[in-house]
């Protein structure tokens, strides 16, 4: 099974032997989908499991006011619409392809067939589920009550990161506008919170999505971790 088909990238199937793998990869759909398309629609008849091969995509959940909040933004080997699968319902959320994107997609129905024969899959939807309710758990303490500057610093050290001889790189994963959105602010406010981190010495700001943080311990107490 060649590790850059898309089966091969999903943690669902990550179980499953190559000749299983193949065996899945002959449910899948293949998607093209070009910047802002949407993929999924909340409500909508069509049940689908879609797994990101390439590019991002955005979920949102569409508010009272009509206003979008992002809720997490799919990288290469996420899913999405595992929870509507779980819980045989329609999808709660809209789906956009951020940038050009390759997707595959598998029929609930034919996941479902998938399930039945390899029950390892089911349990795998599951951690990720609970994985998911953990960090949403989390940034729920995190942001009840406290201001923009407290969720920023919660939300900076929750990315995945690597070290260096400055201090510890993050890559935000989605536009600025996007994560303020996520944090329940505006791109102003947000703006001015980072800004104020650059000015207090304890990040930096690198590209437009790139950010350093020189400073952990700052950010570990502006987010009263």
């Amino acid at each position: 099974m060649s590790e850059d088909t898309c089966v091969a990238k999903v943690p669902i199937f990550r179980g499953l032997t190559p000749e299983e793998q193949r065996e899945v990869a002959d449910f899948a759909r293949p998607v093209m989908a070009s910047p802002n398309e949407q993929v999924m629609t909340a409500g909508s008849s069509r049940r689908r499991l879609l797994v990101v091969h390439s590019g991002r995509v955005r979920v949102v959940h569409l508010l009272p006011n009509g206003r979008e909040h992002v809720v997490r933004v799919l990288g290469e080997g996420d899913v999405v619409g595992e929870d509507a699968f779980v819980l045989g319902r329609r999808p709660t959320h809209y789906a956009y392809a951020d940038t050009d994107a390759q997707l595959c997609t598998f029929d609930h129905d034919d996941l479902a067939r998938l399930v039945a024969r390899y029950p390892g899959i089911a349990l795998r939807m599951l951690q990720i589920q609970s994985e998911r309710l953990a960090n949403a758990e989390r940034m729920l303490a995190s942001m009840g009550g406290a201001e923009v500057g407290t969720r920023l610093a919660a939300y900076l050290l929750d990315l995945p990161s690597r070290q260096s001889d400055e201090g510890v790189l993050v890559e935000l994963p989605m536009a600025k506008k996007d994560v303020a959105s996520y944090l329940g602010t505006s791109p102003e406010t947000l703006s001015r919170r980072l800004r104020e981190f650059v000015d207090a010495g304890s990040i930096e700001l690198r590209g437009r999505r790139g950010v350093l943080i020189r400073d952990v311990d700052a950010l570990l107490t502006q987010a009263a971790l």
